[in-house]
């Protein structure tokens, strides 16, 4: 078998549930993709972690009274069960502070990057409070980015990408607010600059988008920083180098490298090499980790891995149209899934994906999108599975699909099989053309349905042919329907008794064999 293709989604960080940007960013587009190529026969690997040492997490913990572990493992345990909802289905999920030997993989990687002179000690200013006693880094400490100006904290901008380490513009603590105050501080930094040539060789034959192209280009034109990848703190895995005992790994440079984890690659003459392809989904604001610091330490072991990235944008909350019916704010993923469901969930956000441009969220939006597969997919699946009980005894008639204007249907539905492939693959993914695609098969086959209801008045069987061509269609939708709503392609395949989750292509288009008995659901098919 060859190499599969590997799929990671940004590591989230467990110091709070997920809410429905992180569902409309990279998890379920990415889900889609691995479920594609998965029915399609082609081998794949979909990993992402937890960002158990972030230092948002220690933050939440200061703040409540509780010990960080508590935190993470608390919130941890939620981001997977929203998974499981919104059925997202990982194949491996890094946990490091569950995983067997993940510390020590981590230490060894930080030790031989150290030791080959990669990371290197540098003794800079770093803001300090006096108040609470704690070197501000990371989520500790609040400022405006020294590059866009806007409200960040101390390690990535998420507005520009950017790192902001220690450069930060009038630093706050983030427990008390007290201004930070600057004191000298050694800490392991990865400089970038001797890594200049390869990287820009990297990046120019990376696929990503505009913005991140840009990113890239700029960080080339200003001068290629140095990151820290340690800081002072007793939260994380504790930097292997005798001159940093009271320090911690960054968790910027832990997210980078934690999916090789999952991979298996390990150092030494025992490592596992990396696929061919890997495609990464994040974020704008989480690029930097993946797009730069990723291929840098790749690089600097001298290891090139073809990446792709999927970078979506913020996926913004209007406030005054997200309130859910018992008067509180309905943006928790757990809150949304619970309420409308797998299937109306994903197809909402990858329609209103911010691909490209900002988009928002509104609770009108997604009740709208639960009354098109009310009154659009699931009113015409009840009709169909009517004329089946009330006209065929509940069985699969014996004859060919036809009807008033079936070859013309076919024709169109076979173009549309060809450009959902399209839409789902890799080479132009766009969830987004998936979603109106699959409306417009549903809408036709509708049509088509009442065009031919009149023929059930004849007595020659020909009412028979046109049943037969829609629940050819639905057999369809069990697999070209399968990567984006997976709930409901699950219900309308054991309502037709068959298989879901087919390749998406033209072969879908065939009804299920003669005599077999319908199964319909008592309740919706997609969505509920």
């Amino acid at each position: 078998m060859s190499a599969p293709l590997w799929i990671t989604a940004t590591p989230p960080a467990s110091h709070g549930e997920l809410h429905i940007g992180h569902l409309a960013g990279p998890y379920v587009a990415a889900d889609v993709l691995s479920r594609h190529l998965r029915a399609d026969g082609q081998p794949v690997l979909f990993s992402t972690g937890m960002a158990d040492h972030a230092d948002s997490v220690r933050v939440r913990a200061l703040r409540g009274g509780r010990k960080p572990e508590e935190v993470a493992e608390g919130y941890g345990a939620a981001i997977a069960a929203d998974w499981l909802r919104a059925k997202v289905a990982f194949d491996q999920i890094v946990r490091p502070r569950q995983d067997r030997g993940y510390r020590r993989w981590l230490q060894n990687l930080f030790l031989e990057l150290y030791g080959q002179g990669i990371i290197v000690a540098r003794t800079r200013l770093q803001p300090y409070c006096p108040s609470c006693e704690l070197w501000l880094t990371g989520a500790m400490v609040i400022g405006a980015c020294p590059t866009c100006g806007a409200r960040s904290e101390g390690s990535l901008c998420h507005e520009c990408a950017r790192p902001t380490d220690a450069e930060l513009m009038d630093p706050v603590c983030a427990l008390c607010g007290s201004p930070g105050r600057p004191r000298r501080c050694r800490r392991p930094y990865l400089p970038l600059e001797p890594l200049r040539e390869p990287l820009a060789e990297y990046w120019a034959s990376t696929v990503s988008s505009p913005r991140l192209a840009v990113l890239c280009e700029g960080l080339l034109e200003d001068g290629l920083p140095e990151v820290g990848v340690g800081h002072p703190g007793d939260w994380g895995v504790p930097v292997p180098v005798d001159d940093f005992r009271d320090q911690r790994i960054d968790a910027c440079f832990e997210a980078a490298v934690m999916h090789l984890f999952g991979y298996g690659y390990v150092s030494g003459n025992e490592q596992r090499s990396l696929p061919e392809r890997a495609l990464h989904f994040c974020g704008f604001g989480h690029s930097f980790c993946h797009a730069v610091l990723l291929p840098a330490i790749l690089i600097a072991r001298g290891v090139k891995l073809p990446q792709e990235m999927h970078v979506n944008e913020t996926y913004r909350i209007d406030t005054e149209r997200a309130w859910d019916s018992g008067g509180g704010p309905g943006l928790w993923a757990l809150d949304v899934l619970t309420e409308f469901g797998s299937d109306t969930v994903r197809r909402h956000v990858l329609e209103a994906r911010p691909l490209g441009r900002r988009t928002d969220f509104r609770r009108d939006r997604l009740d709208r999108t639960r009354q098109v597969l009310e009154e659009t997919w699931n009113s015409w699946l009840g009709r169909l599975f009517a004329a089946v009980r009330e006209e065929c005894a509940g069985l699969v008639p014996d004859t060919e699909p036809g009807g008033a204007g079936w070859e013309a249907l076919r024709r169109r539905l076979l173009r549309a099989a060809e450009d959902l492939r399209e839409a789902y693959g890799p080479e132009a993914f766009d969830p987004r053309r998936a979603v109106a695609l699959l409306d417009e098969v549903v809408s036709c086959a509708a049509d088509f349905g009442y065009v031919n209801v009149s023929e059930r008045r004849r007595t020659r069987g020909e009412h028979l042919p046109p049943i037969v061509a829609q629940l050819s269609v639905a057999a369809a939708l069990t697999s070209w329907a399968w990567p984006l709503m997976p709930e409901g392609a699950g219900r309308l395949a054991a309502a037709l008794r068959m298989r879901a989750g087919g390749p998406v292509g033209p072969g879908a288009l065939n009804p299920p064999c003669p005599g077999t008995r319908l199964d319909p659901p008592s309740g919706p098919v997609f969505g509920f």
